[in-house]
């Protein structure tokens, strides 16, 4: 249940990186498709970001730590690259580097605060 409720948040800040870039494009909305592209937009992205994150992590560990972890960012970015070339329906206008490093900054955002709200409802509920 939990892997649902953080796929469901993950869909709402794929669809709200959307609406605040114009350089990204998850499809029609107004149609079935759009939102479906959305969840397994979100779906890729968290599959990437659990298995080869860590890895491309370990092996710019260097580069990462000379830079203060700003080489994150760059890593975020290459993987909504490469969602973009694995999800049909899910695009990234040129310059793409800056399209996906915006986008993954805003679903970091929303996701974050999504999450800080579901948390804070749990502990309200307990």
């Amino acid at each position: 249940m939990k892997t649902l409720a953080r796929l469901l948040l993950g869909t709402i800040a794929v669809l709200i990186a959307d609406l605040l870039l114009r350089g990204v494009s998850l499809g029609d909305m107004d149609t079935l498709d759009g939102v479906l592209t959305a969840v397994l937009t979100a779906t890729v992205l968290a599959l990437l970001n659990s298995f080869l994150k860590p890895l491309l992590i370990l092996f710019t560990l260097p580069i990462t730590l000379v830079s203060l972890g700003l080489f994150l960012l760059v890593i975020n970015a290459a993987l909504v690259m490469l969602a973009d070339s694995l999800v049909p329906g899910f695009t990234i206008e040129a310059p793409r580097f800056w399209w996906a490093l915006g986008f993954s900054l805003i679903v970091s955002i929303v996701q974050g605060m999504l999450q800080g709200m579901d948390k804070r409802g749990e502990q309200r509920g307990a």
